[in-house]
């Protein structure tokens, strides 16, 4: 798709400059790192796979889940791996659906295998679904923000599955924001959705696999007794270590977000979803690219901004339009939009802060567009009524939630299986 241009220019601390991951120079720490990191896939296929003789295995994924370049489902059958099931989440099994469209259940084209949808009017898996499986093998890569989705799903999959005694096996991928940068409003039991279900803040700078640990401990989930739950970790990862220097391919865990950059502003930009504003759906940068037919946003409010957070901020007009598999009809379709562009300056989460960021960036944008409201959805999204008052304030964001944040630091501690 053209992206449609009709003002260009630049504003900001750095004149000119269109930063990628590969302009930027890696910490000490990370560029002393000589291994590359093993996901825990990899480690299931290295080391677990005499486990897997004479079960059968429910597989719940989407594109993702990769050894390589090829597909974990693809690995386990050429293996003679008894794989019975697939269930998918939000996106499908390949991934080629759009944000919230509901998923059918189906056969798999490339299997023959049938797919349970696990985002549709079920959600859960079901004791139907369940009825061949004694194990259920969980592989997706989650971005590190309470509102994705595979959380959700891997809560309920625990549900299910402890209901059912069937075994859960979670394969621990990296969070892409490493696991230092945490930071968020803490979601409220009042606002508790299929979009955030868990008490933990915006960015909780965990894996998924520390998660599934803490869901079961924390009783999250709801269970009789607790589910039989095993996590293969991942060798070589680290706290401090960021997606581009792990040395593993970016594979979009959804559609609109194509490339890591995407997934780095997302923790802050996905709010403008809760709001009238376009957060970029429709267009080839989504969640970087945002913006409202009527905005007048001044240079001096983005000269502030810019002078607060390592972002570049460029003034950019764009035409929102379906693009099938990624978005359907998208805020403003086919409407010229005043839009920014948003490049990051620097690839450490800690460093640029994409919650606050993307909050402070929001709350401007909404005072200078004639017209524009918030939504239901963004109390989802932030998790509490405090969103109000941030709006309508003139504070710092984390005014609201720094000693929620650092009681969640003690709180995780005793799940983190990385340093």
């Amino acid at each position: 798709m053209r992206l449609c241009v009709s003002i260009f220019f630049i504003i900001g601390l750095i004149a000119g400059c269109d930063a990628t991951e590969q302009d930027f120079d890696k910490p000490d720490e990370v560029a002393e790192q000589s291994r590359p990191v093993k996901t825990g896939a990899s480690v299931l296929l290295n080391s677990y796979l005499d486990e897997l003789k004479g079960r059968n295995i429910g597989l719940v994924a989407n594109p993702t889940a990769r050894v390589g370049d090829t597909h974990l489902l693809d690995t386990l059958l050429a293996m003679n791996v008894n794989i019975v099931a697939l269930f998918a989440p939000e996106h499908g099994f390949r991934g080629d659906r759009p944000a919230g469209e509901e998923i059918s259940d189906g056969i798999d084209n490339e299997t023959g295998l049938p797919v349970f949808s696990l985002y549709g009017n079920t959600r859960k898996p079901t004791p139907q679904m369940l009825k061949e499986t004694d194990l259920l093998i969980f592989d997706m890569q989650d971005v590190g923000v309470r509102f994705y989705t595979y959380i959700s799903t891997l809560g309920l999959v625990l549900e299910a599955a402890a209901e059912h005694d069937v075994k859960v096996w979670v394969l621990d991928r990296p969070n892409p924001l490493g696991g230092e940068y945490v930071s968020g409003f803490m979601l409220e039991e009042e606002f508790a959705s299929f979009v955030g279900m868990f008490p933990i803040p915006v960015a909780h700078g965990m894996t998924i696999g520390e998660l599934a640990g803490m869901m079961v401990s924390q009783n999250w989930v709801e269970f009789d007794s607790e589910p039989n739950l095993k996590v293969i970790p991942m060798q070589n990862w680290h706290r401090d270590l960021v997606w581009p220097y792990t040395e593993l391919d970016w594979r979009a865990p959804s559609p609109n977000l194509p490339h890591f950059s995407n997934a780095l502003v997302y923790p802050g930009t996905c709010f403008i979803e809760g709001t009238t504003l376009s957060e970029g759906r429709g267009t080839p940068e989504p969640f970087m690219l945002v913006g409202a037919p009527e905005m007048q946003i001044p240079d001096s409010t983005l000269a502030r901004i810019m002078s607060a957070y390592p972002v570049l901020l460029e003034r950019r007009a764009f035409t929102p339009l379906t693009i099938p598999g990624v978005a359907s009809n998208p805020k403003f379709e086919g409407k010229a939009v005043e839009g920014l562009l948003i490049t990051p300056q620097t690839l450490n989460p800690v460093a640029l802060r994409p919650v606050e960021f993307g909050l402070e960036l929001t709350r401007e944008m909404l005072r200078y567009t004639p017209g524009s409201s918030v939504n239901r959805f963004m109390y989802n999204l932030a998790g509490t009524r405090d969103i109000d008052a941030f709006f309508a304030s003139y504070k710092h964001p984390a005014y609201w939630w720094v000693d929620d944040v650092n009681e969640f630091l003690k709180l995780r501690e005793p799940y983190l299986l990385y340093e």
